[in-house]
């Protein structure tokens, strides 16, 4: 099983300026490539201060010139806001300029918050029909002299100018939850990527198997990769894991609140949430994240890890935001490839 970084610029609150966000950013990443992390992966968000992630291209290429080793990837890029052509253009320049390092990873995206100021109308459903499109346009402009006449793009025939190093292209990932994008992934040769949020182990577990279903649904099909993504913290003592489990929490109520696009927001930034309404999610308190992730010792975190690593995950990326400090991230990412990653080679 191989690890990697999953990280986006993200605050709660205005009490850090945007450039230090970003300078805070490209340290973790020098941070995961010199420690023999595999990958680096970050999104694209648009709006919200709660992840700073405008078009993750332009972060990687920044990041490529930075990093020697890890391979760089959007986890993930949201495919309604993309013409097939644009994606595929910026894809392969950010494959160039970083030694055909890129990982595509595609989503349908997951905020109405962002639907409503992009594409007024999008559903959840209608986003998912706009990834099934575009991925196979991608390809077919990636190959070269192709013509489109889709259901939301139409286009004569085109080549991607410039064209990616990796060929026949960039590995493909695909933000999959239930089975139906399970099975479009696979059957697309796409690999796979997965979070349970903060559902804990029966949620993984039904992961896998949905992958694994997939998989059996095409067996012509060479399998493809699957990555399990989770919030991560290892930590120093027991203070610093209940400290570690409470920003967390903090983190997943934020989280969902977005989600539920409900709240007022005022510069990009939701109406800040009270102790009483934090502590009111029983689902979402501290201990439930410390039941659900791997928030604890090196030793607590590797008997976790392990479990993953039997029921098949290839990969397993270090989810680092969640509002806490920079030094407490820094602190956490350094004792996990010091101390948990090892065990692991």
């Amino acid at each position: 099983m191989k690890f990697s970084l999953f990280v986006h610029m993200e605050r709660l609150n205005a009490r850090q300026n945007h450039q230090d966000l970003y300078e805070e950013f490209v340290t973790l990443c020098e941070i995961a490539d010199k420690g023999g992390m595999h990958a680096i992966w970050t999104g694209e968000h648009h709006g919200m201060d709660f992840t700073i992630a405008p078009n993750p291209f332009v972060n990687l290429a920044d990041i490529a010139r930075r990093t020697k080793n890890v391979r760089l990837g959007t986890g993930t890029v949201i495919a309604p806001f993309w013409h097939p052509i644009k994606l595929a253009g910026e894809a392969a320049m950010t494959d160039i300029i970083s030694g055909g390092r890129l990982d595509l990873g595609i989503a349908r995206g997951a905020y109405s918050f962002e639907y409503e100021r992009l594409m007024p109308g999008l559903d959840a459903w209608g986003a998912g029909q706009r990834m099934r499109e575009l991925i196979p346009a991608v390809k077919g402009i990636w190959a070269g002299d192709y013509a489109h006449d889709g259901e939301f793009w139409k286009f004569p025939s085109t080549t991607s100018a410039p064209k990616p190093v990796q060929q026949p292209h960039p590995p493909i990932w695909v933000a999959a939850r239930d089975p139906n994008s399970h099975e479009f992934a696979v059957a697309n040769g796409c690999n796979v990527q997965c979070t349970p949020l903060a559902n804990g182990e029966a949620e993984i577990a039904s992961l896998m198997e949905r992958f694994n279903a997939a998989c059996q649904k095409v067996p012509e099909m060479a399998r493809p990769k699957v990555m399990l993504l989770q919030h991560t913290y290892v930590g120093s003592d027991e203070a610093d894991i209940a400290q570690a489990a409470k920003e967390i929490s903090a983190y997943y109520n934020y989280f969902f609140a977005w989600f539920k696009n409900e709240r007022p927001i005022s510069q990009g930034l939701i109406q800040q949430l009270s102790e009483e309404e934090l502590a009111a999610n029983a689902n979402l308190s501290p201990d439930r994240m410390i039941t659900n992730m791997p928030i604890g010792d090196a030793a607590t975190v590797v008997d976790r890890l392990k479990v993953y690593e039997a029921q098949g995950w290839d990969e397993y990326s270090f989810w680092i935001d969640t509002g806490m400090s920079f030094e407490r991230k820094k602190a956490s990412l350094e004792r996990f490839m010091a101390d948990v990653m090892p065990a692991f080679q």
